[in-house]
């Protein structure tokens, strides 16, 4: 007799429309030992203020310049640039065919979130974080009008095992005179599936009224409800059925098709601020520490143009406004995923199931424990 396929204990590829990347999916390796690499814990006790960190109020940064006294927000040019600013030089002739250069330009901001040095964002109140959001539009706004800028990237890096130099939180913001490779393998993919015949032509439409992949698929998921983490009125933080990072969350409006930062509201600014503090809460909760990822948020690549003050809809509309959350932790706060052998030379694998990472995500508290600890005691 056949067996009946049971995704629970069944190895499987699931597919990734986005990227057009399969991911292999092992459940019933979640049983294994463990005797290999564990990581230091976060620290917790961070002071409120470090006269030696970089980026608190006030202190001299590596270059010697001295930064504001701030209260909400800081934004400066990063110190130490990954791109630097026009005019670049003159593309290089080709070595040959399969050797080519390209020459890049642009400018790399750094958004310190809050003066104080031991808070990150699930332990900021929501209206801290609705600076952020607003900072991030802001940024958005002027860099993608620059001459020669074709796309802005926001992103954070929590932790020190995701890279991150300094614990004082901050995210960044680079501007490129490309569209990155995959912001670019996105972007394809939601033209191509706007005309494709698959199309369900279920919940909002996107550019031209046409089908919005994203907008589809945050529809079945809100009518599934198993991937589901948490959501309010306008926004809905779900582990993707594709996904490859254990824990990994993608945030998406569902209400209606948004291209950009540009295109928020108000309320849509502050529902955004506020998934984003529920979702790094329940992160930390998980395993009661400080929790480490990398977050970006994919949009159109620049803002609009505007016409008495409302947005110019062009081709790059086809982008649908998400936030995509990859964290690296696995099965504790010392046990880390790593990027291994199968997942260099073949493709990506995990172990712990997109369902089964949601439930446990959505059963943690949306207080974050330190509170709860406090108010144990």
């Amino acid at each position: 007799m056949v067996e009946q396929f049971n995704p629970v204990t069944h190895p499987h590829r699931r597919y990734n429309p986005l990227t057009n990347v399969h991911i292999l999916v092992s459940p019933h390796r979640t049983k294994r030992p463990w005797l290999g690499q564990t990581e230091p814990p976060a620290p917790t006790n961070l002071p409120n203020y470090d006269k030696n960190c970089y980026l608190c109020p006030g202190n001299t940064r590596a270059n010697g310049a001295i930064n504001d006294d701030y209260k909400t927000t800081m934004v400066f040019e990063n110190d130490y640039a990954a791109v630097l600013p026009p005019p670049g030089p003159v593309d290089p002739p080709s070595l040959h065919p399969l050797l080519t250069t390209e020459p890049i330009q642009g400018g790399c901001d750094v958004v310190c979130f809050h003066p104080r040095h031991d808070l990150s964002l699930p332990t900021l109140k929501v209206d801290d974080i609705v600076d952020i959001v607003e900072e991030w539009a802001r940024i958005y706004h002027r860099r993608g009008f620059q001459d020669g800028i074709k796309y802005v990237q926001i992103f954070e890096n929590k932790g020190a095992i995701m890279g991150c130099s300094n614990p004082h939180p901050h995210s960044q913001v680079w501007s490129l005179s490309t569209v990155p490779t995959h912001p670019a393998k996105e972007l394809n993919n939601l033209r191509n599936y706007a005309t494709s015949p698959t199309a369900t032509h279920d919940g909002p439409k996107g550019y031209r009224d046409q089908p919005c992949l994203l907008c589809e698929y945050v529809t079945y998921e809100r009518n599934a409800k198993e991937r589901i983490v948490v959501e309010n009125e306008y926004f809905v933080a779900l582990v993707p059925w594709w996904a490859y990072w254990p824990f990994e969350i993608m945030v998406l409006p569902y209400k209606r098709h948004i291209p950009s930062l540009s295109h928020f509201t108000p309320e849509e600014s502050r529902a955004l601020a506020d998934i984003i503090s529920q979702v790094t809460i329940r992160y930390d909760n998980i395993f009661s520490c400080s929790f480490a990822y990398a977050m970006g948020i994919h949009q159109r690549p620049v803002p609009p143009k505007r016409v008495e003050g409302k947005p110019v809809e062009d081709h790059d509309d086809i982008a649908h406004f998400h936030v995509h959350f990859e964290p690296p932790l696995l099965r504790s706060a010392s046990v880390r995923k790593f990027l291994a052998g199968f997942e260099v030379m073949a493709e990506p694998q995990r172990d712990l199931t997109a369902e089964q990472a949601a439930q446990r995500l959505r059963v943690c508290s949306g207080v974050h424990y330190s509170l709860a600890q406090r108010s144990a005691e």
